[in-house]
């Protein structure tokens, strides 16, 4: 779950999990995914999913 300020907020990484029953709302598409392994990339764009960057969720 990610605060409302990207840059200067604090998130479920945080502060805990968030109970089902407090999250309002549904995800619509995927905005930003990323290959966090430990792989080595020289630039932030090698390791962006290119496939999975704006895709819509159902």
């Amino acid at each position: 779950m990610m605060g409302d300020n990207r840059d200067n907020s604090q998130d479920s990484r945080e502060w805990g999990f968030v109970p089902r029953d407090h999250i309002v709302g549904k995800p619509l598409m995927i905005w930003l995914s990323w290959n966090s392994s430990d792989l080595p990339a020289y630039r932030f764009y090698d390791k962006i999913r290119w496939d999975r960057l704006g895709s819509l969720l159902r």
